[in-house]
């Protein structure tokens, strides 16, 4: 297992990575930012996933896909800061914590009800909800009791 203080720097990595570009990095590009040969860099993207879940890979590759509260495919989780909206968050209740990797920024988060179909949103700033469409939601978190974090792509 790679040491914390490389792994530390790896999520940072990988965290930048998505906020500059809405998606996470591959293998190769961690290994070349960390100056380390790509197998190695496969084998970091592998650790820090390990380390910090709820993160997984693609199954049976090493493709990220999620990275809380980012998501590499999309999701109905749509995010908008400053306009541009190039980001997917991994879940609702992860979509809030976007508001922290954009600190002074409006984030906006737009998704429609999986139940109904009718559109949700909200913008945060700084941790705070500035608006709420409609102006009461309810989240549900279907924690699965069977499925391990091998499966969770599948859920």
């Amino acid at each position: 297992m790679t040491d914390s203080r490389t792994l530390d720097r790896a999520f940072q990595s990988i965290m930048r990575r998505f906020k500059e570009t809405g998606a996470g990095p591959h293998y190769t590009e961690l290994a070349a930012a960390h100056g380390v040969p790509v197998e190695e860099g496969r084998r970091l993207l592998h650790d820090v996933v390990q380390a910090f879940g709820p993160s997984w890979l693609h199954p049976e590759t090493d493709y990220l896909v999620s990275f809380p509260p980012f998501h590499s495919l999309p999701t109905q989780y749509r995010v908008t800061v400053d306009g541009q909206r190039k980001w997917f968050a991994q879940c609702g209740f992860e979509a809030t914590a976007m508001t922290w990797l954009f600190p002074g920024k409006t984030v906006r988060v737009d998704a429609p009800c999986l139940d109904c179909g009718e559109p949700l949103a909200f913008d945060m700033r700084d941790g705070a909800f500035l608006r709420v469409e409609p102006a009461t939601m309810v989240g549900h978190f279907n924690q699965p009791r069977v499925a391990g974090k091998d499966r969770l792509a599948f859920l």
